[in-house]
């Protein structure tokens, strides 16, 4: 009989006994006893120390229906602490025994062997193959409730605090589900059909049932070079289906003369037509199609033809080119390499339906198809952004001494006197009085006069005006043309407007009359901003840019009245750009300087006393050009949203601005990467008109 346990039935409610079967094992027989003394108990059996939290409390059944050792009597104390809701943690030497919502927080151990019984534990999980955050997904309904489980992704790992029963079987799951994909890569050769095809066709059908995790997902490529189709499987059965689906697809067809209908996504196919007939032909100078439906090209070859190894060799081959139908039709009296027996075909393109029509023995075809696919891929676009900033710099000095001087009293109706008179300056006359001074200044000759000036309500006396005037005006004329063009193709944009301008002129008498028949000769030209840019986009993304800009003005009248003059600045030009970069173009300077004095004679040429009769003008004006480029490469509709979103925002922010509080304007609202076309059309509220009404009394 164990001494502790004597001790706990005495003073158990309803008794409670542990008899001594053996040297190593004991019954249990508690019921309805003090938590703290039945663990207090088990404690003293097992050499185990326990810290009780103080706040578990209650009553506790423990029975055995035979012996238990001392490692059973351990568990089975703590899997009915942990149905009343309680846990024990091990550390330092002995175990705690606190409420389970606390266990994570305790300093328990953190390895799997050697815990005894439903123990708190915490454990570090290195995934090597899986994600971690995909298996905590699958694990996290498998914890309890107060316990937690977390990722760190930095080195996909996974940090769990369970009850060590709940994390052998954690630890087992992930055992199973970090494994190596392994994924089934097979490499099917193609015999009959077009790897392309193929490969298109069987990932859309397959392509329903793929999982969302990107290690399960089934992936087929196509290898043009070999014509072979590569399949990547997540599993055997995946990949055995895959398989099945290609060889049921790789099968000869049965039109008669191998009739091939190629659907274009991005090219020409009256161009690529053309392409392809050089390529067989050996002749890359025919032209790629022709204006009139009489019109044909034909040529004839002795040799060679065809490409790879489905080169056709003949004595003479023939190509007809009528409308926009291009056909080349293919004869031979030897065996084509790669395929036993003659072959013959041709390629018509259709314009309509943007679809190549092939007849050619199915080597020849696989090779065509290859030169397909590779010259009918999506080609990039590039947005270029321009600033042309055109800075002016206008100053104008004027410096001069106006006299104006005068006799007689207040009262009298005219006085003697004199005035110096510029025509580029106002005199004093015209700032005395409307019609009448004004009439007087156009009287008025250069420098100094003398006469009578008529007295206007008493306000001419003598005085003197001194008149400097310095004028500074400078102007940033900003132009930003921007536009979309596909790679290596030209884009031009103008902003401005068509002059005319006289290039000739005659004029004849009429016979028998005074009249006369006048005869000009007109030349319209562009003026303005022109901007021409063609870009090539390299593999490394760097664009090439040829540029040609041009900004150009009409100047002013010529004398006489014959013709305009006008005023060009351009730039034309080869530079390289990556891809976002800005680049400047260069700055266009010029500057004017016009300088111009009048004086009177004799007087104006006195030292210092002359500058007293003398106007001194000076007009200086400066104007400098720079061209700034920035291209965008644009490779998927993705970026293309991102550039019109980008634009739209702007103008959507510049109108807001110029509307405020003026009119309430609805605009789009667009999510970020979506542009959206309204089902209905956008309505503008009209702006609330108000009116007022003002009563009279009295009336």
């Amino acid at each position: 009989m164990v001494s502790g346990m004597g001790l706990l039935a005495a003073s158990a409610t309803q008794g409670a006994w542990a008899q001594e079967a053996t040297q190593n094992t004991a019954g249990l027989n508690f019921v309805n006893a003090d938590i703290e003394s039945v663990i207090k108990a088990i404690g003293h059996y097992t050499g185990t120390t326990f810290v009780i939290d103080p706040r578990v409390k209650g009553q506790l059944t423990l029975v055995s229906e035979k012996p238990l050792t001392k490692e059973q009597a351990f568990k089975l104390l703590t899997s009915n602490l942990r149905m009343q809701g309680y846990a024990i943690v091990t550390s330092d030497g002995f175990s705690k025994v606190v409420q389970e919502a606390d266990a994570k927080l305790q300093g328990g151990p953190t390895q799997v062997k050697g815990v005894k019984g439903d123990q708190i534990i915490t454990q570090v999980f290195r995934i090597n193959y899986e994600a971690a955050n995909n298996i905590v997904t699958a694990l996290r309904p498998l914890i309890s409730p107060n316990n937690i489980i977390n990722v760190n992704p930095g080195n996909n790992s996974i940090v769990i605090t369970d009850y060590s029963d709940n994390m052998r079987r954690m630890s087992e799951i992930i055992a199973l589900l970090d494994v190596p994909s392994n994924p089934e890569l097979e490499i099917i050769p193609i015999k009959h059909s077009i790897a392309a095809d193929v490969a298109t066709m069987v990932t859309r059908l397959t392509e329903g049932n793929q999982a969302s995790a990107d290690a399960g997902r089934t992936v087929v490529l196509a290898d043009s070079r070999t014509n072979s189709v590569l399949v990547k499987a997540p599993s055997v059965a995946r990949g055995n289906l895959i398989k099945s689906l290609v060889a049921k697809l790789d099968q000869p067809t049965e039109l008669p003369g191998n009739v091939h209908v190629v659907y274009l996504k991005n090219a020409e196919a009256v161009k690529l037509a053309a392409t392809l007939r050089s390529i067989l032909s050996g002749d890359s100078s025919l032209p790629s199609n022709s204006n009139s439906s009489n019109n044909s090209t034909s040529f004839s070859n002795n040799g060679q033809s065809g490409i790879g190894a489905g080169a056709v060799q003949g004595n003479n081959s023939a190509l007809t080119t009528s409308g926009s139908n291009l056909s080349l039709p293919i004869s031979t009296n030897n065996n084509s390499q790669g395929q036993a027996g003659g072959a013959g075909g041709f390629i018509q393109a259709d314009p309509a339906t943007n679809t190549l029509i092939i007849t050619a023995s199915d080597a020849v075809y696989r090779n065509l198809r290859t030169v397909i696919d590779q010259l009918d891929a999506r080609r990039a676009q590039v947005y270029i952004e321009t600033l042309i900033v055109e800075v002016s710099a206008n100053r104008m000095d004027e410096l001069g001494v106006e006299w104006a001087g005068a006799s007689g009293n207040s009262t009298s109706n005219y006085r003697l006197g004199a005035t110096t008179s510029y025509p580029n300056q106002s005199t004093l006359i015209n700032l005395a009085s409307g019609n009448a001074a004004t009439q007087g200044q156009a009287l008025l000759g250069k420098g100094l006069n003398v006469g009578l000036f008529r007295q206007i309500g008493g306000q001419l006396g003598i005085g003197a005006l001194a008149h400097a005037l310095a004028t500074d005006g400078s102007s940033n004329v900003l132009s930003v043309p921007n536009l979309v063009t596909l790679d290596n193709e030209e884009a031009t944009i103008m902003d401005g407007q068509n002059v005319g301008i006289v290039t000739g002129q005659y004029t004849t008498a009429t016979t028998g009359t005074a009249g006369s028949n006048p005869f000009q000769t007109i030349e319209r030209k562009e003026i303005g901003i022109k901007l021409k840019v063609k870009p090539q986009i390299s593999e490394g993304g760097t664009v090439k840019l040829a540029i040609a800009q041009e900004v150009s003005n009409v100047g002013e009248p010529v004398a006489g009245g014959v013709g305009i003059t006008t005023t060009v600045r351009s730039i034309a030009t080869n530079v390289l750009a990556e891809d976002g970069q800005i680049i400047a173009l260069g700055g266009l300077i010029r500057d004017d300087t016009r300088g111009q004095t009048e004086k009177v004679p004799f007087l104006g040429d006195l030292p210092v006393l002359g500058n007293l009769f003398k106007y001194n003008s000076k007009k200086r004006n400066k104007v400098n050009l720079m061209v700034f480029l920035r291209p965008t490469v644009i490779r998927s509709a993705e970026d293309s949203n991102n550039v019109s979103l980008d634009r739209y925002d702007y103008l959507r922010t510049q109108y807001l601005r110029s509307m405020e509080n003026e009119m309430d304007v609805p605009f789009l609202k667009l999510e970020k990467g979506k542009l959206a076309v309204p089902s209905a059309p956008v309505s503008i509220k009209e702006p609330t008109k108000s009116t007022a009404t003002v009563s009279k009394e009295g009336q």
